[in-house]
């Protein structure tokens, strides 16, 4: 995912935040993607860590940690799951008496975030959530994340097998969501892919824009599903007009618009030129930004993968006072690596306490 620091936000089969506490200790397993993300974009490892039967299991070796009571924010229109990987981990440091800790993470856990979808359960996943949410009277934020040859074998490498899988998947996560609110974000770094050294070219490219077309087809016959195609980043160098055509070929012109700087941490006024630049090529279309680690900017167009110095950005919401921007989402998750970088970092996808912390921490 390049310059997109997706490395382990989506990724890879986040699919599970119902994934088990599979290590003890500072470091919670989640499948995820590793790549492309940042929620940036970025590399090679695949879906990582234990899933577990029950999403609220506790791993052996792991404190017992009682639940954390997340209220719904007044006004906001995006659902607060209790059930993510800060949300746990919230858990675990009040047991452990660490509770100046848990009120920083807090910062994380109590604000809305995006439920990836991967490979393994994303059908009974998006039906739980998206329940859950529709209880809260809130609207549930998805990432689907399982598009063929996904992140070009980097972190987040993996993906359907073949292209009958492929929509056999993304049909049951529409089926799974029926008439509830919900919006997607569709494939990060999958457009972008066919335009850059990936390799995804020619047959394979005409494939992959054939299977998006299918995917917001699908997604949009459920009458309150919002669809976003992902469209990079303002650092993953595209022509506009080229990344407009592959975005036509892959249905923008169905879906709800596209989103940008997912999993990567591009400062929104930024983000707000390169969508609207976008948009212009596209004839008006909408988009949201992901502001989940936006907070200091970017460290430059190489270092998307848990770049030190970074904090959180704007909250999720709708009233961005920007138009054709239709929301701030934090669409990767903070806290969660975005990969084995060098430097010791956990694995894609896997949550990093103390990365997490410095995010809120140094947020404004």
């Amino acid at each position: 995912m390049r310059g997109v620091g997706r490395a382990g936000t989506f990724r890879s089969a986040r699919a599970s935040r119902w994934a088990a506490l599979a290590v003890a200790g500072l470091v919670l397993t989640v499948p995820g993607c590793s790549g492309s993300d940042g929620s940036g974009s970025g590399g090679a490892g695949g879906t990582s860590g234990a899933r577990s039967a029950s999403p609220t299991s506790t791993p052996a070796g792991s404190p017992a940690a009682g639940p954390v009571v997340l209220n719904q924010l007044p006004g906001q229109a995006f659902y607060v799951s209790d059930r993510t990987n800060a949300a746990q981990q919230v858990g675990v440091l009040r047991s452990q008496g660490r509770s100046a800790e848990a009120d920083t993470l807090l910062r994380i856990a109590a604000q809305p975030s995006s439920q990836w979808l991967g490979d393994q359960g994303a059908r009974e996943i998006a039906d739980q959530v998206s329940r859950r949410a529709t209880e809260a009277g809130r609207t549930a934020v998805f990432v689907a994340y399982d598009i063929p040859h996904r992140d070009c074998g980097q972190y987040s490498a993996g993906g359907a097998p073949d292209a009958a899988s492929y929509r056999s998947w993304i049909t049951g996560v529409a089926e799974a969501l029926g008439d509830r609110k919900a919006w997607v974000v569709l494939e990060p770094d999958a457009v972008a892919h066919t335009l850059d050294s990936c390799g995804v070219k020619g047959d394979l490219a005409a494939e992959r824009y054939g299977l998006l077309a299918f995917a917001v087809q699908e997604l949009k016959k459920r009458p309150n599903v919002r669809v976003y195609l992902d469209a990079g980043n303002p650092g993953w160098a595209q022509d506009p007009e080229d990344l407009a055509a592959a975005l036509r070929k892959s249905g923008i012109a169905v879906a709800d618009g596209f989103a940008v700087n997912v999993a990567n941490f591009y400062p929104t006024d930024r983000n707000a030129a390169y969508g609207n630049r976008l948009s212009a090529a596209l004839g008006g279309k909408h988009f949201v930004i992901d502001t989940s680690r936006s907070g200091n900017g970017s460290a430059g167009a190489n270092s998307w993968c848990n770049p030190p110095g970074r904090a959180l950005g704007e909250a999720p919401t709708t009233e961005t006072g920007r138009p054709g921007v239709d929301a701030y989402l934090w669409i990767k998750n903070p806290g969660e690596s975005d990969g084995q970088c060098g430097r010791g970092e956990p694995p894609a996808g896997q949550f990093w306490l103390p990365y997490a912390l410095g995010l809120a921490q140094a947020a404004h």
